[in-house]
């Protein structure tokens, strides 16, 4: 557990970056500063390990004041990732991994066999153990960055925009790829960003700074989308965010419809004995749906083959998101969406109406839920006093609705 208690940083020449900061971060969560330029969110990060040492207020982990810890003693117990991924030049990938185990004394044999497991559980092969830097692409350099901060198996994580720098599908595969790793792990992790749409994505919790370094809303995904505190906050998370606040409401069990399908390498004759209204799906050999074929540009003697898919369609998992499942209908060019199990198999289609009734039935019973609960007591009354925050439940993510179908 992180927790900010009254902390400000002023700078000599009066510059406030952090003004009365309080904030708890839960053991085992992602909580995501995220806001404008100039809100202080990085301040704060490395306030956290004494990087920059706060004006006045303290930063507790779990019991202890992280001002009476020796600060490399403290930046030892903590993984630090930034942009760039900060990479020694002229240290092999497996040193680089292996650099805070090497500080602390352990057997370098063993430390860079521990350093190239952790290689292989970021999605790096061990053939790159000795390649340098300059030799591996940008998000490959942010996975020996990931690797390097758990290498010394650190309870805490610190990530100052790790995934900035590089491409939207590879910052895609980055964020799907952190989420999975921080399932098997649990740390505590606080993840700054400037983008609220990775804000929500990653967070358990996400913290909205203003300007000047205090504390907007803070608050889970979903309740972050759903009930923005103030104007700045609604203007900050984005005009389209109801729809994105589908991406924290859960499908459930949607009517699902057989869909007609080929196989890669059937001809044109099955492909327009099979179509509806003019599309048919392509499976392969395991049933995982590889896109769709527009019936009319497959003569007979044809056979189906990739040049011939049609693949814009999203696909939406089983147990997913309404917002994957409204995706998966409004991208697909038949208008059907695809749904599949855990394993990428076709298990039916599913609808936009269909989709939309169950939005509309899941906000009517959210109106009618807000319009019987008790009314909040007065900010004048003393039990009003908000008790100090408890950790909020992991939202579900929704890394499944990139694929494509």
């Amino acid at each position: 557990m992180i927790k900010f208690d009254s902390v400000v940083k002023q700078y000599p020449d009066g510059t406030v970056a952090v003004n009365g900061l309080d904030l708890l971060a839960p053991s085992g969560q992602i909580t995501v500063l995220v806001g404008p330029s100039g809100c202080g969110k990085t301040t704060s990060l490395r306030m956290i390990n004494r990087m920059i040492e706060p004006t006045s207020g303290r930063i507790w982990l779990d019991d202890q004041d992280t001002g009476t810890v020796e600060p490399a003693t403290l930046r030892r117990g903590m993984g630090y990732v930034i942009q760039h991924a900060g990479l020694f030049p002229h240290r092999t990938v497996v040193d680089n991994v292996a650099t805070v185990p090497f500080l602390l004394g352990v057997d370098k044999k063993r430390a860079r066999a521990q350093a190239i497991e952790l290689m292989e559980r970021v999605g790096l092969p061990a053939s790159f153990a000795k390649r340098y830097p300059a030799q591996l692409s940008g998000g490959q350099q942010q996975r020996v960055g990931v690797a390097r901060a758990l290498a010394a198996d650190p309870p805490v994580m610190l990530m100052d925009e790790p995934f900035s720098a590089v491409d939207p599908v590879v910052r895609a595969e980055l964020q799907d790829e952190f989420l999975r790793l921080q399932s098997e792990l649990g740390k505590t992790i606080v993840f700054v960003t400037h983008d609220i749409d990775e804000a929500v994505k990653l967070g358990d919790q996400v913290a909205v700074l203003r300007v000047g370094g205090t504390l907007a809303q803070l608050a889970t995904p979903g309740q972050l989308l759903n009930d923005p505190v103030d104007d700045f906050v609604a203007g900050f998370v984005g005009r389209d965010r109801g729809y994105r606040s589908l991406g924290f409401e859960q499908a459930g069990d949607l009517p699902t419809h057989q869909e007609p399908t080929v196989k890669l390498g059937d001809d044109g004759a099955r492909v327009q004995r099979a179509a509806l209204a003019g599309w048919v799906l392509a499976l392969d050999d395991e049933r995982r749906p590889q896109g769709w074929v527009n019936a009319h540009a497959v003569p007979p003697g044809v056979s189906v083959g990739p040049t011939l898919l049609q693949r814009g369609g999203t696909l939406a998992p089983v147990g997913g998101s309404l917002r994957a499942a409204l995706d998966a209908t409004l991208s697909s060019p038949s208008g059907r969406g695809v749904l599949v199990d855990e394993n990428g198999a076709l298990l039916g289609t599913i609808r936009a109406g269909e989709v939309i009734e169950r939005i509309e039935s899941q906000l009517a019973a959210r109106r009618e839920a807000s319009a019987s609960a008790p009314a909040a007591p007065s900010a004048a009354d003393p039990a009003s006093t908000p008790a100090a925050p408890s950790a909020p439940a992991s939202a579900p993510t929704s890394a499944a609705e990139g694929a494509t179908a």
